[in-house]
């Protein structure tokens, strides 16, 4: 029998490719044309429920490897034998519609996906006496090597292992909820899939993962502790605050250990992310509402269209550059248009006729006109974009998201030219409702929305041409809205 993962090439050599959907969420066409699936776990020992996507379980297993090798032999491993097993997992994300909105204080509408992040390992909580061998952190990942460190108030972000900032930054929000005298200690071994730099919110997806893995530590450890997922009862938290807390948590883990001034939609839908339902989140007041595509319409589940995601491989790093300046920018069109309508805070405030206003009366112009104007039009767009997807009325939404690419394109000044290439030949497809940028920008992927039955050919197509007028490759992939994040069973 087969005891180990594999991967499956299917080749299909001419015509039109066949579209892989979920639970195969990673499967992609690459730049020959041809469909790669990957399959894992043949006839080896199951890790989870049966019902976890395939790609999952593959994680697991790459994750507990990963965690045997690093650890498993060690002598301080041998002391930590006592602390239970505990896994977790959380998505990517894709949002549709609702671009640089979140930070302040908008509309986004965005789903999760198929490509997730693995926390596997050993974890509890001990009592903190300086930084001991005792109470050491050690984390791994598919990507890095280990990193230690102990886990107190006084730890600081590391300038030569920039990624461990994303765990540490979370333990961070959660260390508050120990004794005075507690901390955590972990060996931790982390796999993922949701491609980097690539605006799909591998970041989020890995705070969000470390995050529920502590919540199980936390559970496991004391029932009076102060939050975790699994200790509602103490807390009087409902699931959905549980999520919004979550998610709260790891974006100021974000904001203030990583420097990255993101607001809070990846990390939202990775925590809250539901099947087959997008999230329309109110960024201000943290509440949220479930999109279906087609529910309130006549148009049936089998008519509905698709979303293909193309990924440009054109990264970027949130952190520095553009983006911040993006923020600093929406403050400063805030900062103008609070004189000539004292009730605004944010641009969530703030009509067109405001803008208006502002232009003729307090010389609002050039670039902070254009960043407030897409803000603005995103927002309105947003929300008129769930209700037009719940009517089924594909046109409208198509029509909302080449609007939105325009946006970001001229006013947001946020797209490339090779995420415009993708979105120009989308948009020019036949089947194609509409397609856009998704994601901060500066690279990353396109969104495009398509009849079901032309998913596959736009596919082929776009990574021929992309190919052909960049001399770059991209990877293409079909998806649909996936649960958020959750606690395993191994």
């Amino acid at each position: 029998g087969v005891q180990h993962e594999h991967t499956i090439y299917i080749y299909y050599p001419g015509g039109s490719s066949p579209t892989i959907t979920p639970p195969l969420p990673h499967a992609a066409l690459t730049s020959n044309g041809r469909i790669v699936a990957h399959i894992i776990s043949i006839m080896s020992p199951k890790l989870s429920s049966p019902d976890l996507p395939l790609n999952v379980q593959s994680l697991i297993s790459q994750a507990k490897d990963l965690f045997e090798k690093s650890f498993g032999d060690d002598d301080e491993q041998a002391k930590r034998t006592n602390l239970p097993i505990h896994c977790a997992s959380a998505p990517g994300r894709v949002n549709l519609i609702g671009e640089h909105t979140d930070y302040t204080g908008g509309y986004v509408l965005p789903l999760a996906i198929g490509y997730n992040t693995v926390c596997y390992g050993r974890g509890g909580i001990v009592k903190y006496s300086g930084p001991t061998a005792s109470n050491i952190c050690r984390i791994v990942s598919t990507n890095n090597s280990i990193v230690e460190f102990n886990v107190s108030p006084s730890l600081s972000p590391s300038s030569t292992n920039k990624w461990i900032n994303y765990v540490q930054g979370v333990m961070l929000q959660y260390l508050p909820d120990l004794k005075t005298e507690e901390t955590f200690v972990l060996d931790m071994a982390i796999a993922g899939d949701v491609p980097l730099g690539s605006g799909l919110s591998s970041s989020a997806s890995l705070e969000v993962a470390t995050a529920v893995f502590l919540e199980s530590i936390m559970e496991q450890h004391d029932d009076d502790v102060a939050y975790s997922s699994g200790a509602t009862k103490t807390t009087n938290m409902s699931p959905k605050e549980v999520k919004m807390e979550r998610a709260v948590r790891c974006q100021r883990a974000e904001n203030v250990f990583c420097n990255v001034p993101c607001g809070i939609m990846d990390q939202f839908v990775s925590s809250a992310g539901c099947h087959e339902k997008l999230l329309l989140i109110d960024c201000r007041s943290l509440d949220f509402r479930e999109v279906s595509m087609g529910s309130d319409g006549d148009n049936s589940e089998i008519d509905a269209p698709v979303l293909v995601v193309a990924n440009s491989n054109v990264t970027h790093d949130l952190g520095a550059g553009e983006y911040p300046i993006r923020v600093r920018q929406c403050k400063e069109a805030t900062e103008i248009l609070s004189k000539v309508n004292p009730r605004i805070q944010s641009l969530r405030d703030v009509s067109m006729d405001d803008i208006d206003d502002a232009v003729s009366l307090a010389g609002l112009e050039g670039v902070l006109l254009q960043r407030a104007r897409h803000v603005v039009s995103e927002n309105k767009r947003t929300v008129e974009t769930s209700d037009a997807l719940e009517r089924g009325d594909w046109e409208m939404v198509g029509r909302f998201m080449n609007e939105s690419h325009s946006s970001m394109k001229n006013d947001y000044e946020v797209s490339c030219d090779e995420i415009d290439l993708l979105v120009e030949l989308a948009q020019n497809f036949d089947g194609v409702y509409g397609s856009r940028l998704t994601g901060g920008g500066f690279g990353g992927c396109t969104v495009t929305l398509v009849e079901k039955e032309c998913a596959g050919r736009l596919m082929h197509y776009l990574i021929r041409e992309y190919e052909k007028k960049t001399g770059k490759k991209c990877t293409c992939f079909e998806t649909s809205p996936g649960d958020g994040a959750k606690a395993i069973s191994v």
